[in-house]
């Protein structure tokens, strides 16, 4: 058994008793043993993500299987059977910390990508769209899935009277109170990059994508009941059944696949159909844009330790590594901002030098000082002197960038905007039994709100497909 030591490597004799003025005390403060582990005890939390709180992770591999090269220059698509390390946390997204994993919620899908070229973030759900098309909103929105400022419950009435106000959620709603709005575990359930990305080739053409990782286990879910009793008797379900499959070397496998939309063929498809290309709420139809397959991502590894692999672990949709890109998606670019700034508030400044945030590879900047500061560039220099150097003609890492246009100020398009039509879609793609399921979970949660929010939805859901609707208030009225 080792020594056990202070924090500062200091043998310690005595873990058992205090240091006492007689057998009876008091504590003597000189007892520094004492005050440190109650210093540190009072100090072990970070602060709780305000949303996808309650995760789980693992790292893993992925490996190249069909040439993607001619669409993008990023070096970890370089070869046919390259493998790249992986770290992947999934989450659920409204609850608090010590919620349970099978509650009716998106699930996060946030995968790391440890590149030689710096890590590479996609930071997805397991859904392919989500409630909102404008990062303005999103702080409302989350306050609706979180607790009444008054009771400190949480609220259908808030929350319907929310959807029932942005009609553009209406998609997500249809997905989220079907079968797949309660997934059994993390390993049954596909992933998505849900935003419109870019890739950049060697000659700097672009192409439009939006990313696909197919569960190899079969999606399999929750019934709402099953779920319900799965919350009281073993609210950690998804994160024991993750951990315990990889102890036991049943390692989870997902196809990595992309949907690839060029620049000329964006213009026409939005003309025709009516739908933004950029817009998080909705799908591009697999029948305009199939599925092309990249590779596989394979879970192997259980973190050694929880706090240090997957609660500090930090990730942001803003890193993206030469060759990738981003989009005029405006959910996308302000997460852009939100998902570092809220790092450096949980975690710190310098969280990049975790072990779980550390890039594979040489990292060289200016940055200096802060809280832990575990690299701090020792005797280099810490600015960087004026000089002339080639550039991309471009911006970042050789992406050409897009063209803008318009006056600046806030547009709203909503009027103009088609809510209903993939929603209905989706709605009659459904089978029969999955369609009860879809409008008996929906009734069961908007029947707690009040009448006036009930009958705007309702609206929604008729626009959307007659039948939706008019099940949805014959649910409700029973």
């Amino acid at each position: 058994m080792n020594q056990l030591s202070t924090a500062s490597g200091i043998p310690v004799d005595d873990n058992q008793n205090s240091i006492t003025a007689g057998p009876r005390g008091p504590v003597l403060l000189q007892d520094f043993h004492l005050i440190e582990k109650l210093q540190h005890f009072n100090r072990e939390r970070i602060p709780e993500r305000v949303v996808h709180a309650k995760g789980s992770g693992a790292f893993g591999t992925f490996t190249v299987t069909h040439d993607i090269t001619g669409y993008t220059k990023a070096a970890l698509f370089g070869e046919v059977g390259k493998r790249t390390e992986t770290f992947l946390r999934f989450s659920t997204v409204g609850g608090e910390k010590g919620s349970a994993d099978t509650a009716r919620d998106p699930r996060g899908f946030a995968l790391r990508f440890y590149t030689e070229e710096g890590n590479w973030d996609l930071v997805g759900n397991n859904t392919p769209t989500f409630f909102l098309k404008d990062g303005i909103k999103f702080p409302d929105f989350i306050h609706t899935q979180k607790r009444d400022p008054q009771t400190n419950l949480k609220s259908a009435q808030m929350v319907w009277d929310f959807w029932s106000r942005a009609p553009e959620s209406l998609h997500q709603v249809t997905i989220l109170f079907s079968g797949r709005g309660t997934p059994d575990g993390y390993r049954h359930m596909d992933g998505f990059g849900s935003h419109t990305y870019s890739l950049v080739n060697a000659a700097g053409e672009r192409t439009w994508v939006k990313w696909h990782f197919k569960t190899l286990q079969g999606i399999r879910n929750l019934t709402a009941a099953k779920a319900e009793e799965l919350a009281g008797t073993d609210p950690d379900y998804a994160q024991r059944d993750l951990f315990e499959a990889i102890a036991a070397k049943d390692y989870p496998r997902w196809s990595v696949e992309v949907q690839l939309m060029s620049e000329l063929e964006r213009p026409a498809w939005e003309a025709r159909t009516g739908w933004d290309a950029f817009d998080l709420t909705k799908v591009w139809p697999q029948g305009d844009f199939p599925r092309h397959k990249v590779g596989i991502l394979e879970l192997n590894r259980n973190p050694d330790n929880y706090h240090q692999d997957v609660e500090q672990a930090a990730l942001s949709p803003a890193n993206v590594v030469p060759g990738m890109g981003h989009s005029p998606d405006k959910m996308l670019q302000a997460r852009l901002f939100a998902y570092h700034d809220a790092q450096l508030y949980r975690v710190g400044t310098n969280h990049q030098q975790l072990p779980v945030n550390r890039p594979r590879c040489p990292v060289h900047h200016q940055q200096r000082d802060g809280a832990m500061a575990l690299e701090n560039g020792g005797a280099a220099a810490n600015y960087d002197p004026v000089r002339t150097q080639e550039t991309s003609g471009g911006f970042g890492h050789g992406d050409a960038g897009w063209p803008l246009e318009g006056a600046a100020g806030r547009h709203d398009t909503r009027a103009a905007d088609d809510h209903f039509t993939q929603a209905g879609n989706l709605f009659r793609l459904l089978d029969g039994e999955a369609r009860r399921e879809l409008v008996e979970n929906i009734a069961a949660s908007l029947r707690q709100a009040d009448a006036a929010v009930q009958d705007r939805q309702i609206g929604h859901f008729l626009k959307a497909d007659p039948a939706y609707g008019e099940a949805v208030a014959r649910a409700i009225s029973m």
